[in-house]
């Protein structure tokens, strides 16, 4: 017995350190050999999920639940129960945790004095944002509302914390982007100040990362990646929450042309979170599959993007970029299409630029059109930079497609000074591709070849250098790129191979990649045809 206690108490010091493998392995050996009280197996508990030990820390949870609930301690069995319901669905297990929400909400409902208990707003930030089958209005102001009321009765600082949190995320989706960022950024002053427990805490940090992601603003998540990141050292390297962070540090590392080292840590850390953070997990292979996109690992970014959707992520728009990089601008076209009407409408804002790219080459300028104006609709409702950026460069593209070359260059210039300000090379070089070939157009051949030369040294630089010639700028016929249309034409003139390699700085050999690339999408088998195919399609007579 009295082993037994010596290791109880070392446990709860431990616990109290945030030594959590200490904790647990106390904690455990106490638990065998004399058991634990329902706050002691919630001490083991949390101490298995800081570990990432989440099957452990779910079977305590519940064997916690069962000791509360025995012993009619109705306010702590609720408590557990809503915190089982928080692991299942953060885990992806939406049936098991709103069957768990169920079971702690009839419990709260039979007590009357608990109406006003900080567990009524816990239940209340469960049905806001958690996309339970039961509630699928997630943000709807009415659980705002609820909540603010119950926040300024209870005076917890949790509940505050939740309350602002619910709020500022519903006024995001009604496009009161400034008034959703601020509550949202009190917030998370709350959780790096240690007011909520850390289960919560990490839930408020992950969903307003979820919301920077989706509305572009990549400033604020890296900010706040940073101070979780802070906040979670507090509590050990092994730390759950360190793992979430690191894998958002390495999506910003990876926007910023960091692409070496981003590629090796997404892949190590997706797999270690993939069971107990699926969100997290999925949205690191598909940053994943994109770096190796951009790279021009076709198969290898084909890899990510189905650990992607394993995970719950629609692999989009990455794999329709895929499809058209391989000269598919249809397939591509009908896959970028099909979840754009499956989405709600500030979902489809991330589609949309790639969608007015994807539908120029697949010759649908009307599409492209329409797709534009959304997007120039939902910068100026939501007004983040990150929006205006890509209306910037749809807007670009659409009127270079259109001949209309001083909006066009305005327009891509806009981009390319947001984009670097952004530190973002590669959205930099695909702008001032396309801004080249708007200079080439109006005939201002200095302006191109500047233009053209950042673009290279910057796809060089990335280990890119390929997607030069894979940009499209202007609608092609035949799903052909604009560098291909550019050897076609040459040869449609009668140039040979070494002088079309010399009039596009390109080698020979690149040369003959680009027409038997042309010979494949065209369905023809030779140079001839392919000139006479060119000619025939509005190209050289």
């Amino acid at each position: 017995m009295l082993d037994a206690t010596r290791r109880l108490e070392a446990g709860r010091r431990a616990h109290a350190s945030a030594d959590w493998a200490a904790a647990l392995d106390h904690l455990s050996a106490a638990r065998s050999e004399n058991g634990l009280d329902g706050d002691d197996l919630v001490l083991l508990a949390q101490s298995a999920w800081w570990l990432g030990r989440l099957d452990d820390s779910l079977a305590l949870s519940e064997e916690a639940f069962r000791h509360f609930d025995r012993a009619e301690q109705v306010p702590d069995a609720v408590m557990t129960a809503f915190r089982l319901c928080l692991l299942w669905v953060t885990r992806g297990d939406m049936t098991i945790g709103a069957a768990w929400f169920n079971r702690g909400r009839r419990l709260l409902d039979e007590r009357a004095d608990l109406d006003d208990s900080p567990a009524r707003g816990y239940q209340l930030f469960l049905q806001a944002g958690m996309g339970l089958e039961e509630f699928p209005d997630s943000w709807a102001p009415r659980y705002a509302t609820a909540l603010d009321d119950l926040a300024r009765r209870v005076r917890d600082p949790a509940i505050t914390a939740l309350s602002m949190a619910v709020s500022g995320m519903t006024a995001l989706r009604d496009g009161e982007t400034r008034r959703g960022f601020a509550l949202l950024d009190e917030a998370m002053l709350s959780v790096v100040a240690g007011d909520l427990p850390a289960e919560w805490a990490g839930e408020i940090y992950c969903t307003t990362i979820r919301w920077c992601h989706e509305l572009a603003d990549f400033r604020r998540m890296a900010d706040w990646t940073g101070a979780m990141e802070r906040w979670s050292e507090r509590y050990s390297s092994d730390a759950i929450y360190n793992g979430a962070c690191r894998v958002h540090r390495l999506e910003l590392m990876s926007f910023r042309g960091e692409w070496t080292p981003a590629e090796q840590g997404l892949q190590q850390e997706s797999a270690d979170l993939a069971s107990g953070n699926p969100w997290v997990a999925g949205e690191g292979f598909y940053q994943l599959g994109e770096i190796r996109r951009m790279r021009g690992d076709i198969d290898g970014a084909r890899e990510a993007y189905d650990l992607a959707s394993a995970s719950g992520i629609q692999p989009l728009p990455g794999e329709a970029l895929v499809m058209l990089r391989e000269g598919q601008p249809d397939s591509a076209w009908a896959a970028i299409s099909a979840q754009l009407g499956d989405v709600d409408a500030l979902a489809r804002v991330r589609l949309l630029g790639p969608g007015v790219e994807i539908a120029l080459a697949a010759g649908r300028t009307s599409q492209a059109h329409a797709l534009a104006d959304e997007l120039r609709t939902a910068a100026d409702r939501y007004a983040t930079r990150g929006f205006r950026v890509w209306a910037a460069h749809a807007t670009g593209i659409v009127a270079l497609a259109d001949g209309d070359l001083q909006t066009a260059r305005g327009a891509l210039r806009d981009a390319v000074d947001a984009y670097r300000e952004d530190r973002r090379p590669y959205d930099t070089a695909r702008a001032l591709v396309c801004l080249a070939r708007a200079h080439d157009l109006a005939g201002d051949g200095d302006a191109a070849t500047h233009a053209r030369a950042q673009a290279t040294d910057i796809l060089t630089r990335l280990g890119a250098a390929a997607e030069i010639d894979q940009v499209t700028c202007t609608p092609v016929p035949g799903g052909l790129t604009e560098r291909e249309a550019e050897v076609l034409e040459s040869v449609a003139r009668g140039a040979s191979n070494r002088e079309v390699a010399a009039q596009l700085c390109i080698s020979e050999k690149t040369v003959a990649r680009h027409l038997a690339n042309v010979y494949l999408k065209v369905g023809v088998g030779s140079r001839t045809a392919a000139a006479a195919w060119w000619r025939g399609h509005g190209g050289s007579s």
